[in-house]
């Protein structure tokens, strides 16, 4: 196989968060041009080489350049405008095609594959580390690592792009033009690429650690088994959806042999295989759900929704990417009166989904909820005067967004009252950084961050945890087995954490699955799955499309001015049924000539 002799590591640096001053395996960053020979012949290089295939995990923590939220129907992008190089903006209106080469993670993830798998067939030679007294044993850590990332890169393609190419074990040489027959792949179908991946994970997971707690501190943020089976999980759930699960919208979808890509018969199987991962990381592992006391001792719901995000390496953190732009991500969710830019809005859609403190929705016969008028005095999370429509709901709510009239959570420098009212201190009157919906996003944001003095709390980005899987788990059983009462017992676990009420047992399948999806939206708020939760539930059509609404942010002179406090119209999005896959890029298709393209692109 023909192979350039040089290979340049990418120059990235990759930081951890640890309390010790040594270099760390992530941290490592090669300094010049090395021959691959030395790559695999030395204990440096061979690590520099696997530490940059973890920087291809998607940087996700600076979510407003991602379509993940902007795209969904909890989210709004503040510079969603012609120009502004903000995808959201032409996908919302439906002003995109294969051409558009938006979010292109097919490439991204490709090129992934093939470095993690060229290592994995490379790194046994290693001199240096099989010097070692336990050098076999870290080769085949380092291995498993390799395995664990081309899976994760594989799980990223087909959940946004639908079936995958498989390539398998041999990597494809870099020195091959376009037209050779070994660049020409037909797409896998759909149930190929799962099995290959879960495949691929339980093997990784059976040379890696258990879990964080088992590594040393310089090594947290790489693989362990608990990210195996909860990313396993996710693969299954997935799977199992109805976009995948006997969709007859992909009837036609096929390769140009004739081959079916996705089943259209529904298998009822998928669910049960899905719930069996989740309940693995549950019963496998000692995983908990963040909880928190107050000064006083006492648990707080509201800081242990919070800081599940702020305290590193908790009971609840599975996976984490140790690099990250959190700090972009805080910057960008302040507001202007605290040097932010107001950029993440959060939709009046995702407002109405969080229930009272009674745990009632606020459409709900006793929920106590008011929309019109001020409160006279303050509570637990709001101050007197403060919009009723934000005054008793539940503290995920406080958690999630900042409301016109709220204070900002970084108290340093005194209490700040955020508005988003037209002529407020975060407004839309003379300049772009304003929130279109006046909400803005607030989750993961550190209360000791400062941007005004660019002082940042560094952490890790939770890429998944604890509640995901049980919610996961619950989703799941509820499609296999209705009524078991792992679903009850383990949605009220979630709920109470919230410091919301339990839901009351006797629902049946239809209702229970509305609950689900219901608490898996408000607890997973703004963490770049509710996107894909809709689209593979197949509800996007009516979630995605249509009129989204915010305050009145073209209104207002003061906090209690009543004329900001109307449900407006921002936007009127556009989705299309091939919307529920992203197009594969035209060049990639231009080049193969045995890929096909989605459905409708």
């Amino acid at each position: 196989m023909k192979i350039k002799k040089t290979v340049h590591v990418l120059l990235v640096g990759v930081s951890l968060l640890t309390a010790s001053c040594n270099s760390n395996f992530l941290d490592q960053v090669p300094s010049d041009r090395i021959t691959i020979e030395q790559v695999f012949n030395r204990r440096r290089y061979s690590e520099e080489y696997l530490a940059n295939i973890y920087v291809t995990i998607p940087n996700e923590a600076y979510r407003n350049t991602c379509a993940w939220e902007g795209c969904s129907d909890d989210a709004d992008i503040t510079y969603d405008r012609p120009g502004s190089g903000y995808n959201t903006y032409p996908m919302n209106l439906g002003n995109w095609s294969a051409a558009s080469d938006y979010m292109n993670n097919w490439t991204k993830f490709y090129q992934g594959i093939r470095s993690a798998t060229y290592f994995m067939q490379h790194i046994d030679g290693n001199k240096e580390i099989l010097a070692l007294p336990n050098g076999q044993d870290l080769i085949d850590q380092y291995k498993a690592e390799a395995r664990f990332l081309r899976a994760f890169f594989y799980y990223g393609i087909i959940r946004q792009y639908g079936p995958a190419i498989i390539l398998g074990d041999i990597p494809i040489a870099g020195d091959l033009l376009p037209t050779d027959e070994e660049m020409q792949k037909p797409r896998n179908s759909y149930d190929e690429c799962v099995n290959y991946i879960v495949s691929e994970l339980d093997l990784a997971a059976q040379k890696l650690p258990k879990h964080f707690t088992a590594q040393g501190e310089n090594d947290y943020g790489r693989a362990t088994q608990a990210a195996c089976k909860a990313f396993k999980s996710r693969v299954l759930l997935l799977a199992a959806s109805p976009q995948f699960n006997g969709n007859p919208d992909y009837a036609g979808f096929r390769n140009l042999d004739g081959k079916q890509l996705i089943s259209a018969q529904y298998d009822r199987e998928k669910w049960k295989r899905a719930a069996d991962a989740a309940k693995d990381v549950i019963t496998g592992f000692s995983f908990s759900l963040y909880r928190k006391n107050d000064a006083n001792g006492n648990f707080d719901p509201y800081l242990s929704t919070r800081d599940v995000f702020l305290d590193p390496w908790n009971s609840e953190v599975i996976f984490t990417r140790t690099s990250n732009g959190l700090k972009d991500w805080e910057r960008s969710v302040t507001p202007r009166l605290a040097s932010g830019y107001a950029a993440v809005a959060v939709t009046q859609q995702l407002v109405d989904e969080f229930e009272m403190e009674n745990g009632k929705g606020i459409y709900e016969s006793g929920s106590g909820y008011k929309e019109t008028g001020f409160s006279s005095t303050a509570t637990k999370y709001t101050t007197a005067g403060t919009y009723n429509m934000y005054v008793n709901r539940e503290p995920r709510f406080y958690v999630n967004v900042s409301y016109n009239g709220s204070l900002w959570i970084n108290k340093s420098e005194g209490n700040k009252v955020i508005e988003t009212f037209f002529t407020g201190n975060t407004g839309k009157k003379g300049s772009w950084d304003f929130p279109r919906t006046g909400y803005i996003a607030r989750k993961n944001v550190h209360p000791d961050s400062n941007p005004r003095i660019t002082q940042y709390v560094a952490r890790p980005f939770i890429l998944i945890r604890y509640a995901e899987i049980l919610l996961n788990y619950i989703e799941a059983l509820n499609e296999y087995e209705p009524g078991n009462p792992d679903i009850l017992k383990y949605l009220n676990e979630i709920r109470n954490r919230a410091g919301v009420p339990d839901i009351a047992g006797g629902l049946g399948q239809a209702a229970m699955r509305e609950k689900i999806r219901h608490e898996r939206r408000v607890e997973l708020a703004l963490e770049s799955l509710r996107y894909f939760d809709t689209r593979r539930w197949k509800i996007a059509e009516q979630t995605d499309g249509g009129n989204f609404y915010g305050m009145n942010v073209d209104a207002g002179t003061k906090v209690t001015d009543l004329v900001f406090y109307q449900r407006t119209i921002f936007e009127r999005r556009v989705f299309l049924k091939n919307y529920y896959l992203f197009p594969i890029p035209q060049s990639e298709i231009d080049r193969d000539r045995k890929l096909v393209q989605n459905p409708g692109w």
